[in-house]
């Protein structure tokens, strides 16, 4: 049995998210008005208006009125209830990831922070890194973790460019179990951070504090990184 057609308005919408996702179409560009998708797909006004409704609910573009429809900037979707690293993130988004290594060292007492209200020690030795995290070469997230050296040893001779996560599974044999994370509000001011974010002004960001467990109250990993506030959107599900 045959499929049936897909109505003109949603293949219209189709064909401009296409240019959209391509980069045809960059974010801040006006879509095809209604009167220009009348005349290049030879369809009503009614169809012309839904395709447009289409892209904007999927969120590709947001009506302005009396302006016009412009494509929108993306944010990346992340869960906080969801273990998930950085790269797999942006690939699932849709975006190419990339690391750029700034620091790296050891911290022969360890380390500690208070998430959530609790306190948490990572004995020592611990490898301290600061990596800043790119989407399509858009500095993303400023990330610092402290990497336990007892679980990870050697760890400071691999590639620090790549996931983490993976390098934890494919050469420590190490599986996460479990996620601890705290989220507060800051604004990116001073001059060298927003340097690395190539930002002229202060932008919203989010600091996530947490501490990644491999098995029962054994801290792997522990980290406090800066997300961009513009370009995130954290979701938290309660059951």
């Amino acid at each position: 049995m045959a499929k049936p057609a897909l109505p003109k308005y949603y293949r219209i919408s189709q064909d401009i998210t296409t240019r959209i996702q391509s980069g045809k179409l960059c974010p801040g560009m006006r879509v095809p008005s209604e009167n220009e998708i009348i005349q290049r797909y030879r369809v009503s006004n009614t169809t012309a208006r839904k395709a447009l409704l289409e892209i904007e609910k999927a969120g590709w573009a947001i009506r302005i009125k009396g302006r016009g429809t412009f494509v929108q900037t993306q944010n990346v979707h992340r869960s906080a209830t969801r273990i998930l690293g950085f790269t797999r993130n942006m690939i699932e988004a849709g975006y190419q990831p990339r690391t750029q290594l700034l620091e790296a060292d050891v911290l022969q007492k360890g380390y500690s922070a208070v998430v959530n209200g609790r306190f948490y020690f990572m004995k020592g030795p611990a490898f301290r890194i600061k990596r800043l995290r790119l989407a399509d070469e858009i500095p993303m997230m400023l990330e610092e973790r402290f990497i336990s050296l007892k679980l990870c040893p050697d760890i400071e001779t691999r590639d620090l460019e790549q996931s983490l996560y993976d390098l934890y599974e494919r050469h420590y044999g190490v599986m996460l179990t479990e996620v601890n994370q705290m989220l507060s509000a800051l604004s990116i001011r001073d001059e060298d951070t927003m340097a690395l974010f190539q930002v002229a002004e202060p932008v919203c960001a989010l600091m996530v504090e947490g501490v990644t467990f491999c098995g029962k109250e054994l801290i792997l990993e522990m980290e406090r990184s800066i997300y961009r506030g513009d370009k995130y959107h954290f979701s938290v599900r309660a059951t």
